[in-house]
């Protein structure tokens, strides 16, 4: 499983020229799973995303976690994470976890978010998504917690 971490002082996500998710200050999160992953590498990446200290405090240092800035998360389901380019000009998605298994670990990472607290808001998993952010920093940071 990998999620692609961006600090963002704003983020929405819209489809059909609807916004369905928009959050303040959190995090974005583009969310990617494989075929081995499992409820232990959702828990273990959800886990770690609630508890990374990556916001700043009074002396400019990344000290501070999304809860204790009251932050919150806009989660976004992103199959194109497991691409390969190794070879040819096209990515291959071979990687990537079928829809129906993608999708019901991905709302069990946003289920385990949300027991840390933290208000998530999401995409719409599977449709055509327009996302929009100002990053902070910018700090961006790939987790990944192979099976």
């Amino acid at each position: 499983m990998r999620v692609l971490l961006q600090r963002v002082k704003e983020a929405s996500v819209t489809v059909d020229e609807t916004i369905v998710g928009k959050i303040d200050v959190g995090y974005l999160l583009l969310v990617g799973v494989t075929h081995e992953d499992t409820e232990t590498e959702v828990n273990w990446l959800a886990d770690k995303v609630a508890g990374l200290r990556v916001f700043e405090d009074a002396d400019e240092k990344m000290n501070l976690s999304i809860q204790d800035v009251a932050g919150k998360v806009l989660s976004v389901s992103q199959f194109t994470l497991y691409g390969d380019t190794q070879k040819g000009r096209r990515p291959a998605f071979t990687q990537a976890a079928k829809p129906d298994i993608a999708e019901t670990l991905y709302e069990k990472f946003n289920d385990r978010l949300r027991t840390h607290g933290l208000v998530v808001e999401t995409g719409t998993f599977g449709a055509m998504m327009d996302v929009a952010l100002v990053n902070d920093g910018p700090v961006t940071l790939m987790l990944e917690k192979n099976a």
